[in-house]
């Protein structure tokens, strides 16, 4: 980032961003954000006025609602956010759930016993889902969504599973605390 420091006198000395390291620097925060972030905060992250980042968020608004861009700055009352446009959504919509569509009912379900309890043993999803899962597992640990974590310290010692990163990247989550709570279900 370049960053230009002018000096009133010995003792007052500023950082300025430039203009258009700025916008950068905007489009940088609002792209890497889940949730929308208030001017405000914004503002201070940068260190920059209020006045300055609200012009260059409406210039970023401007430009990104011309036709050849697929993602949109929005303004909400929770703050500014970086989209996808609503006509482009059915796209993304695609490539997101084409794995989901092509898992079964019963994979969906034991890969989320994993996800949430995990790491957790064949016998345990079997006794949360009241069937058995060993056809379903095997072909969850095929995929490279779930695999095998050591075995637990019981009577059998059973293999542990766990959800692997590229069960993260294809529901693309960074971690499993990005999950939905049971609280965030509705």
């Amino acid at each position: 980032m370049v960053i230009v420091i002018f000096c009133v006198d010995d003792a007052r000395c500023y950082r300025v961003l430039l203009r258009q390291e700025l916008k950068a620097a905007i489009e940088a925060v609002l792209f890497t954000r889940a949730e929308p972030i208030d001017i405000e905060e914004l503002s201070r992250a940068l260190g920059v006025s209020v006045q300055d980042t609200r012009e260059i968020l409406q210039e970023l608004i401007s430009e990104y609602n011309r036709s050849e861009h697929g993602i949109q700055v929005v303004e909400s009352d929770a703050g500014y956010t970086m989209c996808t446009k609503p006509e482009y959504f059915r796209y993304v919509n695609n490539t997101n759930r084409s794995v989901t569509r092509r898992l079964s009912q019963a994979a969906l379900e034991t890969l989320a016993i994993v996800a949430y309890q995990q790491p957790v043993t064949r016998p345990e999803i079997e006794a949360i889902r009241g069937v058995r899962v060993e056809g379903v597992l095997n072909m969850l640990v095929d995929r490279g969504l779930v695999a095998e974590a050591g075995r637990k310290d019981v009577p059998g010692r059973p293999l542990l599973y766990v959800t692997t990163a590229e069960f993260l990247r294809i529901f693309g989550i960074t971690s499993l605390d990005d999950l939905p709570r049971k609280d965030e279900e509705a």
